[in-house]
């Protein structure tokens, strides 16, 4: 008889640990379903980031292949985007301003060297055509002053968005002349270029004469990896809903003994 008491004692208090046990179970078990429910909506957004890349895939396939049409006027500049615009071949007629050429770096099938950028001055406006490649022993103009027509010339290309902000880790510096990538506008401001198209064109591979710049080196090509991202997300999500199962089915004493 002496013992009773001691075990009603020993019972209350294991009583609100218990409880406590269940309360942080089910704080958990919340927590991972949130969890496998965010990964689940990641997976999903991933399926149809995997759609619409596809579809951009054919617009641009179907894009490069067309006959070229007349390059966008200034009409058209306010629509001009990605999805809509991008590798669209186009051509424009004109004079060359060779004296306002820009160097871009560049790394090619060729290997390193810049891309040409030059104004090229139409009727009705300006736009930057990116002539091709030049290794780095061809950066003088002077070394290839053969193929710097000064005539009328028609240039068909692919037209290309804007590239802003400069490239990884390597901000575009215009006061040295130091450029990563094609922003238009950055490069129009430091060459003092008037009524610039908000695009830029990459001219196709007619060679010129004297052999440089390399034109007809745009690469062509989206990754691709949607599916294995999603994948991804829903194995996390059912590995997560697993362990919530298993911490589910766990008696409040297990679960107490779990966390010690």
């Amino acid at each position: 008889m002496s013992n009773v008491p001691s075990r009603r004692r020993q019972d209350a208090g294991a009583t609100p640990r218990r409880k406590a046990a269940h309360i942080r179970r089910l704080v958990f078990v919340a927590t991972i379903l949130a969890l496998a429910a965010g990964l689940t909506a990641l997976g999903v957004w991933q399926l149809e980031r995997r759609v619409w890349k596809h579809d951009l895939i054919g617009s641009v396939a179907a894009r490069v292949r067309a006959e070229p049409a007349p390059a966008p006027g200034r009409s058209e500049w306010r629509d001009i985007g990605v999805a809509t615009h991008a590798y669209r071949r186009v051509r424009a007629t004109g004079h060359f301003d060779h004296g306002r050429e820009t160097l871009v770096q560049a790394v090619t099938d060729r290997g390193s060297g810049f891309w040409v950028l030059t104004p090229l001055k139409t009727p009705e406006f300006t736009l930057l055509v990116n002539r091709g490649f030049v290794p780095f022993d061809r950066r003088d103009p002077a070394t290839r002053s053969a193929g710097n027509f000064a005539g009328t010339v028609t240039v068909t290309g692919l037209l290309r968005i804007s590239e802003p902000n400069g490239g990884f880790l390597r901000s575009n510096d215009p006061a040295a002349q130091r450029w990563y990538t094609r922003d238009i506008a950055a490069i129009a401001k430091a060459r003092h270029i008037q009524g610039v198209a908000p695009y830029f064109i990459d001219a196709d591979a007619k060679p010129n004469t004297g052999g440089y710049p390399v034109g007809g080196l745009t690469v062509v090509r989206f990754s691709d990896n949607h599916m294995i991202y999603a994948l991804t997300w829903f194995g996390l999500a059912l590995l997560g809903l697993f362990f919530a199962r298993r911490l589910w089915y766990l008696t409040p004493s297990r679960f107490h003994l779990a966390e010690e």
